[in-house]
């Protein structure tokens, strides 16, 4: 695909470029609690705007009903990324309509602007290929460059990841360079040992990964809300633990495989344990006790793998080459149950491996706990499209880019 510094190369001032970005950031009201994702796509916004371009971002936040809604506007966003820009940074009310047009007319050379949440309108998402084809005309009328940078929505059939970028001349961002780069080290001529991380609340979102794992890593590590059902699986009472009993004989059969392709799937053994879940608005201190993952009570649910369980993960981390981590391994949000979580962090903190941290709740995690993001290989914008990227999956976002 062709790099943003081709394009730079080839020039662009004056013209009108747009930045597919990814701004979906976590907000609380209008604060934003983790600007990670903004912060990662500055340095392409920036380069654009100082070579000359007339810079137009758009990205998505949350999930709105294809209807405009304050909950999720981009203003916050917007507002961040004038403040890491150290530039006024001008704010269309609407996607397509009178404000997108008149914002975008009045840029000046080396100026910015957001559009409003792309999900507002219907056509960004529509399954109807004419419907999101429309929309990415309308789109395509306020730029006459496109430039793809959110990673993190790459996996999405959208009008603005995938039709948009036929209709204009494009290029990829710093951003996708850069997590594709690194994505191809966790694919090809990987270095061993391999060691795989994986938390999160339901194994039935990370099924599809696992499974092409294991025939790639040497050994999984399982955590989160997901490892309930495999202990499950084990025959070991689970008490109140998130638990996908549809999932139990696909859990079995991957136990079963790993075993014959001498991947080592390790397992908690000792979780923290309570009879309810704790309170992350207040933060109030949380009731549990420590158990062995093989004596979980009936009336208690694990939310945090344990001090044992710590020891071994770091255990099977220190001599790795390669670790790649999606998913908190506890409740992390609350800090009587982040213990988990740290400890995994730290784990790849002194790990001498080529560590890459797999977006999502794992960023935030690392961030909201006080690592130094620098102290691992890379972290990820893109939870979801990382993982569908390790699956083997066509992406359409960098399909469109390709072309």
């Amino acid at each position: 695909m062709k790099t943003i510094d081709e394009l730079l190369a080839e020039g662009v001032s004056g013209k009108r470029v747009f930045v597919r970005a990814d701004l979906n950031v976590p907000l609380s009201g209008d604060v934003i609690t983790d600007d990670g994702r903004i912060r990662a796509v500055q340095p392409t916004i920036a380069r654009l705007a100082e070579a000359g371009a007339r810079v137009v971002v758009a990205s998505h936040l949350g999930r709105p009903k294809g209807a405009p809604d304050p909950a999720f506007s981009l203003a916050p966003a917007a507002k961040r990324l004038g403040e890491l820009l150290g530039t006024e940074v001008a704010f269309a009310a609407d996607t397509v309509g009178a404000s997108a047009q008149e914002t975008v007319a009045k840029l000046s050379d080396g100026q910015v602007a957001v559009l409003e949440n792309l999900r507002f309108n219907p056509g960004e998402t529509a399954k109807d290929d004419a419907e999101r084809g429309a929309f990415a005309d309308q789109l395509a009328e306020l730029a006459d460059v496109y430039v793809g940078d959110g990673f993190g929505a790459v996996h999405r059939k959208h009008a603005s990841v995938y039709d948009l970028p036929a209709r204009l001349p494009h290029a990829a961002g710093s951003l996708i360079a850069a997590e594709v780069g690194v994505l191809k080290k966790l694919t090809a001529d990987v270095k061993r040992p391999y060691v795989v991380v994986l938390g999160g609340a339901k194994v039935s979102d990370k099924l599809a990964v696992i499974d092409e794992l294991l025939g790639k890593a040497d050994r999984l590590l399982i955590g989160g809300g997901m490892a309930y059902t495999f202990l499950h699986a084990k025959g070991y009472e689970v008490g109140i633990s998130l638990l996908q009993k549809d999932q139990v004989e696909t859990v079995k059969e991957y136990m079963a495989r790993a075993e014959a392709n001498g991947v080592e799937l390790v397992l908690p053994v000792d979780v923290l344990a309570s009879t309810e879940f704790p309170d992350l608005k207040g933060k109030a201190p949380a009731e549990y006790t420590t158990v062995d993952a093989d004596k979980i009570p009936a009336d208690k649910e694990g939310l945090d793998i344990g001090p044992k369980t710590r020891e071994l993960y770091a255990s099977k981390i220190a001599d790795a080459e390669t670790v790649f981590w999606n998913g908190p391994v506890g409740v992390f949000e609350h800090p009587d149950y982040a213990g988990g979580t740290r400890a995994i962090a730290q784990a790849l903190v002194d790990s001498s491996a080529f560590t890459v941290v797999g977006g999502g709740d794992s960023a935030a995690a690392v961030r909201t706990l006080g690592f130094d993001e620098n102290a691992f290989g890379h972290i990820s914008t893109g939870g979801g499209a990382s993982l569908e990227y390790l699956e083997g999956k066509t992406l359409p976002g960098l399909a469109a880019l390709e072309v």
